[in-house]
């Protein structure tokens, strides 16, 4: 749901195989604001795919059978916030378990900055005000992670380094519009909707200092990029 740039989101869809995917949005991280919810369905309201939503704030979730909804779908789609609220809820509501058995089940599991950070072991969020925090995730990736990872006014960086070196297990820092498919608990690629952006894999060295590795980042846009040069030529 990146403003004016659809290469995320059509990437996550092509990986469902379906002619038309079923994709439900939890935008509990935001305390289900209507915002948001209108975002999602200006961008997957079409004949390409079945869209859906679960409430949770409300009295009624929308849907009628949470369970049986989430396990019907191709994709569940996570909305951005404060995913300390987003994982209190859902282990309040039993959606961590619901969750992992659509995981489980082979549905594909996506979000953006806290529908990131929730699918790992600890999640280091920045949402309020002070330094970043640790949050246990839902330990379906057993790594840590770090998003908006080149936010400078955040200092998300060096903040998830110095968790790293103090003990923090090894993972991922992302940049934002870059993203990372997992197969499994292991990567299988990563992905950019911009050109130039960037992840890195985070790890401790023998004497305990954290270092990165930068991972090679496929632009999404080349092949289309690529075309309209041709074109133009």
């Amino acid at each position: 749901m990146e403003w004016g740039n659809t290469l995320l989101d059509d990437y996550v869809l092509s990986l469902t195989k379906a002619r038309r995917p079923r994709v439900c949005f939890l935008p509990t991280a935001s305390g289900d604001a209507d915002h948001y919810i209108v975002r999602f369905y200006r961008a997957f309201a079409s004949d390409s795919c079945e869209p859906s939503h679960i409430s949770l704030f409300r009295k009624e979730t929308g849907v009628g059978d949470a369970r049986k909804h989430l396990l019907a779908q191709d994709v569940i789609y996570v909305g951005g916030g404060s995913v300390v609220s987003l994982l209190g809820t859902w282990r309040a509501h039993g959606f961590d378990e619901i969750l992992r058995e659509a995981w489980e089940s082979g549905v594909v599991l996506c979000g953006g900055s806290a529908g990131a950070l929730c699918w790992f072991a600890t999640g280091l969020s920045g949402f309020h005000e002070g330094p970043a925090r640790e949050v246990p995730g839902l330990g379906l990736l057993p790594w840590s992670c770090a998003v908006h990872y080149y936010h400078r006014e955040q200092g998300r960086r060096g903040n998830y380094h110095e968790s790293v070196a103090r003990g923090l297990q090894p993972g991922f820092g992302i940049g934002d519009s870059a993203a990372l498919r997992f197969v499994g608990t292991q990567v299988a690629e990563a992905v950019s909707s911009k050109p130039g952006c960037k992840a890195v894999f985070v790890d401790r060295d023998l004497h305990g200092a954290a270092f990165e590795t930068e991972l090679t980042v496929r632009y999404l846009g080349a092949e289309e990029d690529e075309e309209l040069s041709v074109m133009a030529a």
